[in-house]
């Protein structure tokens, strides 16, 4: 009896110690990765994917059901690829994923790529057929060639590359800018940029560049270098790095919404109060992609081997400091959307936080936690509390996916969609696959 207490306390004790052994980031990884597996991917595939039409759903309710027309527009049809091709890389047993790729790739090729004149067109109904005009923009063709490339690293399919490496010609004989550099946004049928009319409404931008198209550029260049390491690809990669790093960038450690095709910004910050808000789709910080660009930034720079770039790593630190300082929820955590240096100074304009900016502050805190550990930013402190907002405010524990914001400032996104053109799965899928494996490569070092 006495020898049956004494085993069973040891094998309390063992399990105790082995529980006190369990690296915390080893169950926050796994913990994630179950959300990431049964309540993102099982959500959206495969019943996301359009049997009939080709492509995917765009739209669904916040139960998740389809609903609506399902327009499809390039932005979120070559989201869906590339979401699809990465997570048959990382989960190669579950087969709809790499099926799933393949059958988005047929509908970019076969529906979005303009056969006659090159590029992708913007918007399709659910068919397949164009909607409204047949100009073209140098942001919906960067995520074509995004997915394309991350297709072909997971496929093979010379087919895809040959296509991306024609979307690429394609928007660089036209779009790029052989004077100032970067490229034009807004372009016509045939890929060359549409100037700014002198009647344009103020509110338009029309005829500007801007930092959106340029730092997905940036990404989809990225995406195919690994996989074509071309030298004009690799021109135009380092081009977009240090324009975006040295001129879109400002001294504050923000991102320039809107600039004039020589790059000089787009602002309204000497009018009125009335004046900056009619305006402030074109003039204001935005945390989220200021967040996200400081990870684009040094993933580029990775890209292109380039080492010691400490040039790149002190602009995209300061970019991750400013958005914790004047844009960060102290109290429940997470990214407000909006703040304005207003001439009496500066304050936070929009204090919602839409999903996507919380999302690119989780891989962002995490990555910054990894380079900068002891930082009196407190990094990790931070990625910890921006998880719990997360888990509390954004995720649907009942039927799926994320809100489209946190409901702690719009609670009436709880019954809104949680699919449209401009939200599918792409940002909290590649921020929780780099979260994930940051963390177990972290684990133990804390």
């Amino acid at each position: 009896m006495k020898n049956r207490c004494f085993l069973l306390l040891f094998s309390v004790a063992s399990l105790l110690f082995s529980c006190q052994k369990e690296d915390p980031q080893l169950l926050l990884a796994d913990q994630i990765e179950h959300h990431l597996r049964t309540e993102v991917l099982d959500k959206w595939y495969p019943q996301a994917v359009d049997t009939v039409d080709g492509g995917f759903f765009s739209t669904f309710s916040y139960d998740f059901q389809p609903v609506g027309e399902q327009d499809k527009m390039i932005v979120t049809q070559s989201r869906h690829v590339w979401t699809n091709a990465k997570a048959a890389e990382r989960y190669p047993e579950v087969e709809h994923y790499a099926t799933g790729a393949e059958h988005g790739f047929l509908f970019l090729r076969d529906k979005f790529w303009d056969a006659e004149n090159g590029g992708f067109f913007w918007l399709l109904d659910k068919k397949g057929k164009v909607k409204g005009d047949s100009a073209k923009t140098a942001y919906g063709n960067a995520f074509g060639i995004y997915a394309l490339a991350a297709y072909y690293k997971q496929s093979g399919s010379p087919e895809a590359l040959d296509l991306a490496k024609k979307a690429f010609h394609w928007l660089d004989s036209g779009a790029h800018d052989p004077v100032y550099k970067g490229y034009f946004q807004h372009l016509d049928r045939h890929g060359r940029p549409i100037a700014r009319p002198a009647d344009t409404p103020s509110t338009s931008d029309l005829g500007y560049k801007d930092q959106n198209s340029s730092i997905h550029l940036l990404e989809a260049f990225s995406e195919l270098y690994q996989v074509w390491p071309d030298g004009l690809l690799r021109d135009r990669l380092e081009e977009m790095l240090v324009l975006i790093r040295d001129t879109i960038v400002t001294d504050r450690g923000h991102l320039t919404l809107f600039l004039y095709p020589d790059w000089s910004p787009v602002t309204f910050a000497d009018s009125s109060e009335s004046v900056i808000e009619a305006h402030h789709q074109l003039d204001h910080v935005s945390f989220g992609h200021d967040v996200e660009t400081a990870f684009l930034m040094l993933e580029a720079s990775h890209v292109l081997g380039l080492e010691d770039d400490e040039r790149t790593l002190e602009v995209a630190k300061k970019m991750v400091d400013q958005a914790l300082k004047l844009g960060w929820d102290a109290e429940k955590g997470g990214f407000y959307d909006e703040g304005y240096y207003f001439p009496e100074g500066y304050r936070v304009t929009r204090p919602t936080k839409n999903w996507w900016a919380q999302a690119e502050g989780l891989n962002s805190l995490l990555l910054f936690h990894s380079l900068y550990p002891e930082d009196p930013n407190d990094y990790y402190g931070k990625f910890l509390q921006l998880w719990g907002y997360t888990d509390t405010y954004l995720i649907d524990h009942e039927y799926g996916d994320w809100y489209a914001g946190g409901l702690d400032q719009q609670p009436e996104l709880k019954t809104a969609n949680k699919g449209h053109i401009w939200k599918g799965i792409y940002h909290h899928y590649r921020s929780l696959e780099a979260v994930i494996q940051r963390l177990r490569g972290n684990a133990g070092h804390d």
